[in-house]
């Protein structure tokens, strides 16, 4: 994975994290809100993304807070089996405000912890919901 979507959270290239692939299987549940994910694209099925999860199945969401990409009145119910995705840096992301709600079955894993780099210091656990 590699791009700005996810700044200042990780960096556009060179981070090195632990992937938790085995939680959702065991308890998909387990799931929430702020979760950063690795999801296969659902525009390019060669592609991996890594995203923060924004919506559960029977949420309302606003498309596009920032109004970006759709007016910042439109709203959307996330339907069963499916998230709602976005980019840290939502200026620089092509998330679910572009292609819709993702189904869940595209989930590879959870982010677990930041490894690398060592200059940062900063090693992060739990889903990576608190960061700094």
């Amino acid at each position: 994975m590699s791009g700005p979507s996810m700044l200042p959270t990780l960096a556009a290239s060179g981070e090195v994290v632990i992937e938790d692939r085995l939680s959702l299987r065991l308890n998909p549940a387990s799931l929430a809100r702020g979760d950063i994910i690795v999801v296969r694209s659902p525009i390019d099925p060669t592609a991996i993304v890594c995203k923060r999860v924004i919506g559960l199945p029977g949420d309302v969401i606003c498309v596009d807070p920032t109004g970006l990409k759709a007016p910042s009145t439109e709203h959307v119910l996330i339907p069963k089996g499916h998230i709602w995705i976005c980019g840290d840096n939502m200026a620089y992301s092509r998330d679910s405000r572009e292609y819709g709600p993702v189904p869940v079955a595209l989930i590879r894993s959870k982010l677990f912890a930041r490894i690398w780099p060592l200059k940062d210091r900063t090693i992060f656990w739990n889903s990576m919901r608190v960061l700094h």
